[in-house]
């Protein structure tokens, strides 16, 4: 195997006027035809855990109430992992496509987090109609609109 070279597309910006996906001026010209997807697919690195200790975490002990005790990593949404990508799907609101900026409801990544890539959110190859989760996660939302209303704090080990 080899290195892979990965360059961020943009940042996101978190703050009072709102949370953006600031996009570097050379990708601006690849937002072209964005307009009507309300939703997208945000890949980005977590850039606050980007350690070699934190590189080396392949398990975790019991992240989730009622969890196994421990679960690999892949099987979490833990920023501690071997390459530390994250995946969230984000609602849009506005692109304003000469400043490069894509307006979102919200986000999960931090303040100046790099954007690796954005890819738009389509129903016939993104969305699972059934699909299957563990026991111990069966009770938390089925959809990102009623996920805001639950209380996730009572989920976590952490």
């Amino acid at each position: 195997m080899k290195n892979l070279e990965v360059n961020p597309i943009g940042k996101i910006m978190n703050g009072e006027d709102g949370t953006y996906i600031e996009v570097l001026p050379q990708n601006i010209p690849a937002l072209q035809a964005l307009e009507g997807f309300s939703h997208l697919q945000m890949i980005w690195w977590f850039s606050d855990f980007d350690t070699q200790e934190a590189r080396q975490v392949i398990e975790a002990p019991q992240p989730y109430k009622n969890a196994p005790e421990v679960m690999g990593i892949f099987a979490t949404r833990s920023p501690v992992r071997p390459n530390p990508l994250a995946l969230s799907t984000v609602e849009v609101i506005h692109i304003d496509y000469e400043k490069g900026l894509i307006e979102l409801t919200y986000t999960d990544a931090n303040d100046q987090t790099p954007v690796l890539d954005l890819k738009p959110y389509t129903p016939s190859i993104d969305r699972v109609e059934n699909p299957r989760v563990p026991a111990w996660c069966s009770h938390w939302p089925k959809n990102v609109e009623t996920s805001g209303d639950f209380p996730w704090e009572e989920e976590f080990n952490f």
